[in-house]
């Protein structure tokens, strides 16, 4: 192997170091990217640090604020593009530059216009050397929802929808239609998002927690935000508790004041031309109170109008081995091929101990 490839698979190595470091907040960095830092030093990992909860401090911050050893002459390895500019904190590239670090290394540009493709002159001004581009094609993908969010009105939205082998979505029975391999990948995928919608009938119907219940994650449960136009809810639902959010349009006075009581925030939104709650304008109001990465987790009517009014950025179905037959109802195989036709997706196929996770990414 030649000393370039060993370059280039030494500093792949230490990328895919800064990478998992940025995958371990995902999800809970309010309106900020999820951003993994390491430092290196004579070829040895000396710090790391990634995005803290609600997006602040950044990455490259606590990799060098971690760091017990002098940075002098350390190399800097980072996902994104340092930021430029100030905010409620000074700027990352003050830092590195403060640091004396002698060279960065960052994977793709930052998307947001205060610091893309800025930090790369000002840090070579400061005879800092810069390279970009390392792993490219896997870090773009892992910021897909922080791009698309930052390029669109609107937040990302990620539909999960779970069904039998004859895709029934809802056990007459009210069994489990999925292993608990896909059910806790289902907690997993709650803990990278920060927030979950759902509908006051999927609340009415099965009263959930909407949690993430993995040992060491529960802090990582998302905000839970209900559309419930008429204020149906009951109080005493579990997931009526501090900070949930509730969207409707009729107004109730009375229910009002005692879901503020339980610490819910309502919000009202406007409707449709059917008279239902109208998704795009609750949409935009989610992503101006700092949610970014959604969770649609609902019934079959919801998913529905989501997908129908082209909402929906990833479409995610866990498929059973197992057929309900007549223990079966609520089919998505119409659904699906509705939804399918209209658009332009990559698909990926992941076995889950007998059930089957089918990923729809739209483009």
């Amino acid at each position: 192997m030649s000393t370039n490839q060993n370059k280039k698979k030494r500093n792949n190595y230490f990328m895919s170091l800064a990478l998992k470091q940025a995958m371990i907040n995902l999800g809970n960095t309010k309106e900020n990217p999820s951003v993994g830092c390491v430092i290196i030093k004579n070829n040895s990992l000396i710090s790391a640090g990634h995005t803290s909860t609600n997006g602040r401090p950044h990455a490259e911050y606590n990799a060098i604020t971690n760091s017990k050893k002098k940075l002098t002459n350390s190399i800097l390895y980072v996902t994104l593009e340092p930021c430029t500019h100030y905010g409620k904190t000074p700027p990352c590239v003050k830092k590195i530059i403060k640091s004396k670090i002698k060279k960065v290394f960052f994977s793709i540009k930052d998307p947001d216009q205060r610091s893309y493709n800025n930090s790369s002159k000002i840090l070579k001004k400061k005879n800092i050397n810069v390279n970009i581009g390392m792993m490219s094609n896997k870090i773009k993908e892992f910021y897909r929802s922080y791009i698309l969010s930052r390029e669109n009105r609107l937040p990302f939205v990620t539909c999960k929808l779970a069904a039998s082998k004859d895709l029934f979505t809802i056990n007459k029975r009210k069994k489990w239609i999925t292993n608990e391999y896909s059910r806790g990948r289902v907690h997993l995928m709650r803990s990278q998002h920060d927030s979950i919608i759902t509908s006051s009938l999927t609340i009415m119907k099965d009263n959930p927690l909407l949690n993430c219940r993995i040992n060491g994650m529960k802090m990582t449960s998302p905000t839970i935000i209900i559309l419930d136009n008429h204020l149906k809810i009951s109080t005493k639902s579990k997931v009526i508790k501090n900070n949930t959010i509730i969207f409707y349009n009729k107004f109730n006075k009375r229910k009002i004041k005692l879901l503020k009581k339980a610490g819910v925030k309502t919000y009202k939104a406007t409707l449709n031309d059917k008279g239902d709650l109208n998704l795009t304008n609750v949409l935009m109001k989610v992503k101006k109170l700092g949610f970014y990465r959604i969770f649609l987790e609902s019934g079959i009517t919801l998913a529905s109008s989501f997908l129908k009014e082209n909402l929906v950025n990833d479409l995610k179905i866990y498929i059973s081995d197992n057929k309900l037959n007549n223990n079966g109802t609520g089919n998505i195989n119409r659904l699906i091929k509705f939804f399918l036709k209209k658009k332009k997706y990559t698909i990926e196929k992941v076995n889950l101990f007998g059930d089957k996770l089918i990923s729809y990414k739209i483009k």
